[in-house]
């Protein structure tokens, strides 16, 4: 697929290239209980969890590639928007001891992803685009009117919330939540609330750095003493989807695909080389579209906290965290 004219760093490249061979895919360190999700590895250390992010990239519910540095990129980004929104919500993040680990409070976490959608666009099978190009014109309790484009930005931010099971999340209205149990009615209206907030505040941070927060997702439990607090990651390009402001008017109207900043295209390769959510045995993405990927990350990362990203190399990623999160174990 061509790729969009989204700058890139050149000199990312051969920091990239030189760390493919030592991408963080899979951790084995003997604490706690460990739970491995898609691309997170926890551990249970009993009043609180260490959370290790690996580099395993993850979409239409399981694993693509491996890409340097995403790791680090996903777990400083969600470190720096914690800090940034606690005034909207308090959060589960104690300590960050090392690039790729956050060490967090354990809480019960909701089943349920508060997902939170400005534009008409996506490739999934859960995407709002996807639902209506399908004829779908009420989604999760939102109403959608007749003659959108794809890539269009609607009216007001829309919550479309999916449920956490096993095999693949659910579109669910928020009356279909607490008619099926799945949150009270209480908790719901004040998670709804913080996320609608905590996007509003996204979308208006990431404006002022030459950037659209399209679409993102917020997970949400309760800590020890019963409050509500957000948990997981927040507004990284895993979680959301970006794309650059200056370009947005002219390339939609006419009629050409944004320049994202996120995984899209990977997703986009993939939807175009195979059947991701059926066939056994998927393609292996080129390396050029991995690099890019890895590039967009950290390009992504300086861009909204305006720091320079630190490429610690990742021969030795292991040892360097057993080193750094001895002081938490």
């Amino acid at each position: 697929m061509p790729m969009t004219t989204t700058t890139i760093k050149e000199d990312y490249t051969k920091n990239i290239i030189s760390a493919l061979p030592y991408c963080l895919t899979t951790t084995d360190f003997k604490v706690g209980k460990k739970y491995q999700g898609k691309v997170r590895d926890t551990y249970d250390l009993g009043d609180k969890l260490l959370l290790v992010t690996t580099d395993r990239q993850s979409a239409f519910d399981r694993i693509l590639a491996s890409v340097p540095f995403k790791g680090q990129v996903l777990n400083l980004t969600s470190a720096w928007w914690f800090e940034k929104t606690e005034y909207i919500i308090p959060n589960h993040l104690i300590a960050v001891p090392d690039p790729n680990v956050t060490i967090a409070k354990k809480c019960q976490v909701f089943p349920i992803e508060f997902v939170v959608r400005g534009y008409v666009t996506g490739s999934t099978s859960t995407s709002l685009w996807t639902q209506y190009q399908k004829g779908v014109r009420n989604y999760c309790g939102n109403t959608l009117a007749e003659g959108l484009r794809k890539n269009q930005r609607l009216e007001k931010p829309m919550l479309t919330p999916t449920t956490k099971e096993e095999k693949h999340d659910r579109p669910i209205s928020p009356q279909d939540i607490i008619a099926e149990g799945w949150m009270t009615k209480e908790d719901f209206e004040y998670t709804a609330n913080a996320a609608l907030r905590l996007y509003q505040f996204g979308v208006e941070t990431a404006a002022k750095h030459g950037l659209i927060l399209v679409d993102t997702k917020y997970e949400f439990g309760k800590d020890a003493d019963g409050r509500i607090v957000l948990l997981d990651e927040i507004h990284t390009p895993d979680s959301s989807r970006y794309w650059l402001a200056d370009s947005y008017e002219q390339r939609f109207s006419h009629q050409q695909e944004p320049e994202n900043i996120d995984k899209e295209f990977l997703r986009l390769w993939f939807s175009e080389h195979c059947d991701p959510y059926r066939d056994a045995v998927l393609p292996v993405a080129p390396e050029n579209l991995i690099v890019t990927l890895a590039s967009r990350y950290i390009q992504l990362y300086e861009m909204i906290t305006g720091l320079a990203f630190h490429f610690s190399g990742e021969n030795g990623v292991l040892d360097r965290i057993r080193r750094n999160i001895a002081g938490y174990i």
